[in-house]
């Protein structure tokens, strides 16, 4: 049995600055491994007779206790002492594995054991231990580990894996690269996503699928129908809610069943959206018909965008990173949030609208955020049998849109605003389907090509960087992707909605991310306790259902008029909640009120400067501030440019930050088990 001698924490991540180190040692369980350290400890450590008691005491405690943490061949234990002294850190490598057990009784065969006791609830050597744990996460690493003779060998072996971890080159995924053929990058997609078309529907007749379906329902239907809505007073009755739902439902089922990512779901976005309302307003200025120009619009654009896949003009993807993602996607939380928000608050000021109505629609957009949000993590809960934890969990969204309907219902002599749906099917001005693309004379064809060039610019961003995100490493999906066959289908069907006066449809990111988080499997996170997505159901089924859900909506107009829209407000703010889990800036702005001492061990605050963290997540705020302000400006038409010029502001920051650190907060993919449980 060879040993280090204890010495005290320093900042460098070696094993032996700070820890005790004991290779090979006999232990016949947990028990014998407290033993092993305390003889050492006091052996070695230098502690006073108070101190050492305070350590023997916690040892002791240990010996009849699981472990805090066990993962990857590695048991931590992690406790706080009551006096003030030193750290005490012992690593023993065990001579054979033994059966460990945490304190979520998940098991394994252990290796190795990190003790760590402090005067500190929180150890900033934590996230060392928590280093230690990831690195032996890969087989070889872990092998090389058992194998070394010496300490410093050992610790060789933990440097060289940890330089591989946090000085890495950024992985192209294979449909991001340029083929350099007229639309290879396309039939390269095509080949790539067709052997799995089959898995795509068998993968999906899963009980998930059913929760999934219901619930996104839902959740496509209302905006759609807000959208809807809202466009009908925007133009004047030109386009509303039939469109809108006519388009949602064939446009993405269509999708559903051809596109390379079948995750993603498409709809009409709020910028989207936006687009055509101020359209509508330059149509007027210039005394033209709206639908004609829209048209043609529509399909400049549709070419535009059938060129930009012919050059293989997804492949530009690369030079997005992980900033201009999580800025683009906490701006679509943010409005979802807001809009939601705005719409409960704004009851209370809406005329011929009652305080008990107010107050009901409150109670109802409430419940139904609280109810799908408790539900939803109801599968760590230590209530109920496992199955059927899971079954609340997966159904939780809805159960609370059933639920609170159910209470409206039975409170139905209170007056509520339900879903605005006309009772017919026809078009909202009951104009001919067929938009009549010779009423605009030739020079509004032409000019048309002018705003064309910005919705093009519009539609790539969004619907790209939706896609990215769906396909981030972090949800575990393994069937590849396809941007340009996605891109080509959006061309189509935009070029297709512009001759019948139907809204555009894109990828829809909020809905996007709900749909992936409401058919993945998911553990508990270390760091934030919240769930990590382990694997996801990749299939075509669901979105297709939804989809016809909301084209079949059309036959039953008069029942969809039922569906209070305070529960569907509610749903918007789960939603929008929901997709903000797993957008770092999220969590690197949280830091802002957090004490340091309690920041989470993530890859980037172990190698990091934290001031450089902080400056990083202060440019991403500015620059979602700066889109907001766009968004919400007569210069709306122009966003989309403001979008791309995250691009090139990324670029600069190379000046400001070393390309190691700046590879570490853009990185896409994040270290799994990067940090273990239990040691909060």
């Amino acid at each position: 049995m060879s040993r280090t001698d204890l010495m005290l924490p320093s900042a460098t991540g070696t094993l032996s600055s700070g820890a005790f180190v004991m290779l090979d040692v006999p232990a016949r369980d947990l028990r014998d491994c407290m033993r092993v350290a305390l003889t050492e400890v006091r052996r070695v450590a230098g502690l006073n007779d108070t101190q050492l008691a305070d350590v023997s005491r916690l040892l002791h405690v240990h010996q009849s206790r699981s472990a805090d943490t066990v993962a990857h061949g590695v048991a931590v234990v992690h406790d706080q002492l009551r006096c003030d002294c030193e750290p005490v850190q012992v690593l023993l490598r065990l001579s054979h594995p033994l059966d460990i057990r945490d304190d979520e009784n998940e098991g394994q065969r252990v290796r190795f054991v990190w003790i760590l006791l402090s005067s500190q609830a929180t150890h900033p050597r934590v996230a060392v231990a928590a280093e230690f744990v990831h690195v032996m996460s890969d087989p070889a690493v872990l092998a090389e580990a058992l194998t070394v003779a010496t300490v410093e060998e050992l610790d060789a072996t933990y440097q060289h894996a940890r330089d591989d971890e946090l000085h890495f080159v950024a992985h192209i995924p294979e449909e991001m690269r340029r083929t350099g053929n007229l639309f290879g990058a396309l039939r390269a997609d095509i080949a790539r996503r067709l052997p799995h078309y089959l898995s795509d529907f068998t993968d999906g007749f899963k009980g998930k699928s059913i929760a999934s379906i219901i619930f996104l329902f839902f959740a496509c239907l209302a905006p759609s129908v807000a959208f809807g809505g809202l466009l009908s007073v925007m133009t004047d009755g030109e386009i509303g809610v039939v469109e809108m739902l006519l388009s949602t439902g064939i446009c993405g089922t269509l999708y559903a069943l051809f596109s390379g990512q079948p995750l993603t779901l498409i709809g009409c976005t709020g910028p989207v959206m936006a687009f055509m309302g101020i359209f509508y307003s330059v149509c007027q200025q210039f005394g033209v018909p709206y639908l004609p120009t829209l048209a043609w619009v529509g399909l400049w654009t549709s070419l535009f965008l059938l060129i930009i896949v012919a050059l293989d003009g997804c492949s530009l993807l690369r030079y997005f990173s992980r900033f201009t993602d999580d800025t683009f996607a906490a701006l679509i939380s943010a409005i979802f949030i807001v809009e939601a928000l705005k719409k409960l608050i704004g009851v209370w000021h809406t005329p011929g609208i009652g305080d008990d109505s107010a107050l009901l629609s409150m109670l109802l957009g409430v419940g139904t955020l609280y109810s799908a949000s408790n539900l939803s993590r109801l599968r760590r809960s230590p209530y109920l049998l496992a199955p059927v934890r899971e079954f609340l969990a997966d159904f939780g969204p809805p159960i609370a849109i059933f639920a609170m309907a159910s209470v409206a219902f039975l409170l139905s002599d209170i007056p509520l605003e339900t879903l605005a749906v006309p009772d017919t099917f026809g078009t909202t001005a009951n104009r001919p389907w067929l938009v009549d693309l010779t009423s605009v004379p030739m020079w509004v064809r032409g000019a048309a090509a002018v705003p064309a060039l910005l919705l093009s610019t519009l539609l790539y961003l969004d619907q790209n960087i939706t896609v990215r995100l769906v396909n981030s490493p972090g949800n575990k999906l393994k069937k590849g992707g396809g941007y340009h066959l996605d891109m080509s289908l959006i061309a189509v069907m935009v070029g297709v909605c512009s001759l019948f006066g139907l809204p555009w449809m894109v990828a829809a990111t909020v809905r996007s991310l709900n749909h992936v988080r409401s058919i993945a499997e998911a553990e508990i996170d270390p760091i934030t306790g919240g769930e990590r997505i382990t694997s996801v159901v990749e299939t075509r089924v669901t979105g297709a259902a939804v989809h016809m859900l909301i084209f079949g909506g059309l036959l039953a107009l008069p029942l969809l008029q039922l569906v209070p829209m305070a529960v569907l407000f509610g749903l918007f703010l789960f939603m929008g909640i929901a997709s903000m889990k797993g957008n770092q800036f999220f969590e690197r702005a949280r830091l802002w009120l957090m004490d340091p001492t309690r920041y989470p061990p993530t890859y980037y605050l172990r190698a990091v400067p934290r001031r450089a963290v902080h400056l990083y997540t202060l440019i991403q705020a500015l620059s979602l501030a700066t889109l907001w302000a766009v968004k919400a400006s007569p210069l709306g038409i122009i966003f989309p440019l403001f979008i791309a010029i995250l691009i090139p502001i990324r670029m600069g920051m190379e000046r400001l930050f070393a390309p190691e650190h700046l590879a570490l907060l853009d990185a896409e993919e994040e270290p799994e088990d990067e940090a273990i449980g239990g040691l909060a």
